[in-house]
């Protein structure tokens, strides 16, 4: 799909200027990727920035033993502050971005990002409300990990993942959803366990739906 002035507008008429949304249909470049699929890795120089038009994007860091934890999610109209980070300032990616589920994005090369901080008022401010939107993320997982128990978090994972894909029903392993939570697979299985029997979550192979009144 070539990217046209018609449909940035529809989608970026509200956040941005003309004049840039014209340069972002010369110059961005879109792309619809498949879940699971990898955009970004550790040690890996950030050559493009996503600006997501659909879909969910997580943001997982991992240790030296090769342990991940959730960061945050992108959602539509989202850009991943970790990536305007290190291409604003020439360094290396040290985190994985993974789509998680069918997702549509532009792709800005980074030699624009630094020119559009000072041509374009109103990428300057989105560039500032993606940072305060990731730091607010990056605050509510430091509240979920001081504060509240392993199945409370798991129920707040799963809520954030029916928000960003606005569906009910995942497509997940007990793993993965150990690797968000930085803990076990068996942790999950014993808690996805006991939260099927408190009628909160509904347990297939691969599969977890949330149940209406895990919503509340």
């Amino acid at each position: 799909m070539k990217l046209d002035l018609i449909f940035l507008h529809d989608k970026f008429g509200k956040t941005f200027e003309v004049g840039l949304l014209k340069e972002l249909a010369e110059f961005g470049t879109y792309m619809d990727v498949e879940e699971g699929f990898v955009l970004m890795r550790p040690g890996g120089y950030i050559r493009t920035v996503p600006i997501l038009l659909s879909g969910s994007v997580k943001i997982v860091r991992s240790d030296s033993e090769g342990r991940e934890a959730l960061l945050y999610y992108l959602g539509e109209k989202d850009s991943c502050a970790m990536s305007l980070t290190c291409c604003l300032n020439s360094r290396q990616s040290e985190i994985t971005a993974i789509a998680d589920s069918q997702t549509q994005l532009i792709s800005v090369p980074v030699s624009k990002i630094d020119e559009w901080m000072t041509k374009y008022s109103s990428w300057k401010e989105f560039v500032f409300m993606t940072y305060q939107k990731r730091f607010d993320d990056l605050l509510a997982a430091i509240d979920q990990i001081a504060f509240f128990k392993l199945d409370d978090r798991l129920i707040a994972l799963l809520k954030k993942k029916s928000t960003q894909c606005g569906c009910t029903v995942f497509n997940v392993t007990h793993e993965e959803l150990g690797n968000e939570l930085a803990t076990s697979r068996e942790v999950i299985s014993r808690l996805l366990k006991q939260l099927e029997r408190l009628g909160r979550v509904k347990l297939s192979r691969n599969k977890v739906e949330l149940l209406d009144i895990a919503l509340k």
